[in-house]
């Protein structure tokens, strides 16, 4: 199975899946364009969740960074008038200093994390979206940012007029994403941002239309009128897009088979009657490990249905 993931939904389902697939069984694509520079090194955001909850390393009380990480670098250089933007932690710096080592030396971000999954004993393949640079850039009224300094330095507080990626149409799906692709005909989109995580994967010239021949399958972050997380209410608003399930399902709608909602969700399923998805209510919440087990379950059983 291949899971297209961002940061924080999808991470969630991972930990419920996990328990149930082997892990040379699943592949992870990751969103890259949330990627930055900061103090000489490449930081990941979304690859590094995966990396730490398949580690076992993840603080899974913030879902991001390292648990029981310090931040004395941070700490001291901020003391110092240096401001990074980031809080990063001493040990999760440890890791963008190994991955940037390898990509200043000639390799990809692929095998630099192909190399930090050996390093770490993790066996599941996680794979960037594209080896080539893209960022996501919100249009603000104080004019464009990066995605990090809108989510992490501004708090997601401006409003947003509109939101791209640049880069992306000159942008390559990775090598090793199309050679998973060419394999593996089960795809889970799971519950990240559809704008900001997933819409940068589907992005990628040629993507939507490998995944048209797939079996599909995506689980919406959003239950009622509201994400469960994250700015991705916003930032639907500003591509024009219905702040609700059926508006991810519509970002979906020329690929997904099978969209699942949660079951505290005021959709009626005759609302993706013109996106011409089946629709399967279920427990997409997942505030506990026995809530994401369950829920990977179903979604095992939608793919031996289709």
């Amino acid at each position: 199975m291949i899971i297209l993931s961002g940061g924080t939904g999808t991470p969630k389902l991972l930990n419920g899946l996990r328990t149930l697939i082997p892990p040379k069984d699943l592949t992870i694509v990751v969103n890259t364009a949330e990627d930055v520079w900061v103090s000489g090194n490449l930081i990941t955001p979304d690859i590094d969740t995966i990396l730490y909850l398949l580690s076992g390393r993840l603080d899974t009380e913030k879902w991001w960074g390292v648990a029981g990480d310090t931040f004395r670098t941070h700490e001291t250089m901020k003391s110092s008038g240096f401001d990074e933007g980031m809080m990063l932690g001493d040990l999760d710096r440890a890791t963008h200093i190994m991955r940037s080592d390898i990509l200043r030396n000639g390799g990809t971000l692929t095998s630099a994390i192909r190399k930090l999954c050996g390093a770490f004993g993790i066996k599941t393949d996680i794979l960037p979206m594209s080896d080539d640079p893209v960022s996501t850039i919100i249009t603000t009224p104080q004019g464009k940012m990066h995605y990090q300094d809108f989510w992490v330095k501004n708090h997601g507080e401006p409003d947003v007029a509109d939101v791209s990626v640049d880069g992306i149409s000159d942008a390559a799906i990775a090598p090793a994403v199309l050679e998973a692709l060419e394999t593996d005909g089960e795809v889970l989109i799971g519950p990240s941002n559809p704008i900001t995580s997933i819409g940068p994967i589907l992005e990628l010239p040629g993507m939507r239309e490998i995944l048209k021949h797939k079996k599909v399958v995506a689980v919406s972050p959003i239950i009622g009128k509201k994400p469960v997380s994250g700015p991705a209410g916003k930032l639907m608003d500003a591509r024009g897009l219905e702040v609700s399930s059926v508006g991810v399902a519509m970002c979906y709608q020329d690929i997904v088979d099978v969209f699942v909602i949660d079951e505290r969700d005021t959709a009626d399923i005759s609302d993706f009657d013109d996106i011409g998805c089946e629709v399967v209510r279920a427990d997409t919440l997942m505030k506990s490990v026995d809530v994401s087990v369950e829920l990977s379950k179903q979604i095992l059983d939608i793919f031996e249905e289709m």
